[in-house]
């Protein structure tokens, strides 16, 4: 019933920023948390950041913390993720991802998922 896109991804030197959008279909998207995964070739998908439905509570792994925000606007059926001080490590697909229960939680928490979207950090 979710339909979700991310778009933003691209390539960026070490230390550089870049800012992915996740457009979300319908007008219940506010019912919905949302979150941001990623996953490296030859690696599990692994949770990023959370958001709850009104955006008031933001959660995010140790390894990004800091350096990555997550936000929404529900007006615009729309969440992002600004990522600052970039490393080759978060070089991964990142993925959009909504729950209709909760906010946070792993991969099998979520409901709905977009195609992903590419990230690459160079060195």
């Amino acid at each position: 019933q979710v339909q979700l896109v991310e778009s933003g991804g691209g390539l960026v030197q070490a230390g550089g920023s870049l800012r992915l959008s996740c457009a979300a279909s319908g007008r219940t998207f506010s019912n919905y948390g949302m979150g941001w995964f990623r996953q490296a070739p030859g690696k599990e998908r692994e949770f990023v950041a959370a958001i709850s439905r009104g955006g008031g509570m933001t959660y995010y792994a140790d390894s990004v913390k800091g350096r990555f925000t997550i936000s929404r606007d529900n007006a615009k059926n729309t969440v992002y993720l600004q990522m600052n001080s970039l490393k080759p490590e978060d070089t991964a697909v990142y993925y959009c991802a909504a729950q209709r229960d909760s906010w946070r939680g792993g991969p099998a928490d979520y409901d709905y998922w977009g195609q992903g979207t590419q990230v690459t950090v160079s060195s």
